[in-house]
């Protein structure tokens, strides 16, 4: 015992074996259920979406770091992750050239002009698919496969049905298609089943922590029954279960404390409500998520645990 030695360095002293590239590609796997799926059940359209999208973020991940000189990162899997995650928030008969554009438009605008990886402040597939919608509203709101009919004229999402009309809305009679096989959404939303599966992979391998997916469903389905809908509808519908499963939980974007991740959960179910119920829009997951992104920081400053032998909160 003479002769041991301790070595003492900075934290962190335990070490993941998880690297970059590793929870990239675990989530990545934990996508390719509902990617499946999708192209199973909406053909080509979907398959033509998801490889454009792709082909777009990796690409100009590959133009950006050709053009500033830098070492290529693309192996590490997030510019194809953006690209899939984009894929499956878009419509799935938009032209080939919109998810093309709106890859390039992730990578390039919102991620490496605030620095590359690590350093985005909002989700990048969130802030191309806003670019899109907000530049392309026609194809982005009217694209999908098998829209419901309100008339003879219009033609529109469950939840777009639900705000317009809802003393003759039905949400019991979506709900089934919603769990297997929805065609009247965006790509990603058509099984919550399948999702849910991939979800069930990321929490079991422990890429994402639980709370913030718990407390963002578990507050739109309070405050959707507390308003006297059908919560289960709200909770299935839209973007919901991959926003909060997927998205809402990026490490970069998201706060890093466990109340803060709580906090950070309630208000994105709480602004997503409002939004549905409050607001011209009908989904209201994607700019909740944008939302929240920005006060994040504010967020985890105000929820970081005290710091042992301090007589207050920690100070930044």
């Amino acid at each position: 015992m003479d002769n041991f030695k301790f070595t003492v360095g900075p934290a962190p002293h335990i070490e993941k074996t998880e690297d970059t590239s590793k929870i990239m590609f675990w989530v990545i796997a934990a996508l390719l259920p509902i990617t499946i799926g999708a192209i199973y059940i909406m053909g080509t359209p979907a398959l033509i979406v998801i490889a454009m999208s792709i082909a777009g973020s990796v690409g100009a991940e590959a133009l950006w770091h050709a053009v500033s000189k830098k070492p290529m990162t693309i192996a590490d899997g997030s510019a194809a992750l953006t690209g899939l995650l984009l894929a499956l928030t878009l419509p799935p008969q938009v032209s080939w050239w919109l998810p093309l554009f709106g890859g390039f438009i992730a990578i390039t605008i919102a991620k490496f002009i605030f620095g590359g990886l690590g350093y985005n402040i909002f989700n990048p597939a969130l802030v191309a698919r806003a670019i899109l919608l907000l530049s392309w509203p026609a194809q982005m709101t009217k694209a999908w496969l098998e829209p419901v009919n309100i008339d003879a004229k219009t033609m529109a999402t469950p939840l777009y049905i639900a705000k317009k009309i809802p003393a003759s809305f039905d949400a019991q009679a979506f709900i089934k298609s919603f769990l297997f096989t929805n065609k009247a959404g965006s790509i990603g939303e058509v099984s919550a089943v399948l999702l849910l599966v991939g979800a069930a992979i990321l929490l079991f391998k422990k890429i994402i922590d639980w709370r913030i997916p718990f407390f963002y469903i578990g507050t739109v389905a309070f405050l959707t029954f507390a308003a006297g809908k059908n919560p289960t509808f709200y909770v299935l519908a839209g973007g919901l279960i991959i926003g909060a499963f997927f998205m809402a939980t990026d490490y970069v974007t998201s706060p890093i404390t466990p109340r803060g991740r709580i906090i950070y959960g309630v208000g994105l179910g709480a602004v997503t409500v409002l939004l549905r119920f409050y607001s011209n829009l009908s989904e209201g997951v994607m700019f909740a998520i944008l939302f929240m992104n920005m006060l994040a920081p504010l967020i985890e400053k105000y929820s970081r645990p005290r710091v042992l032998g301090m007589a207050g909160k920690a100070k930044s």
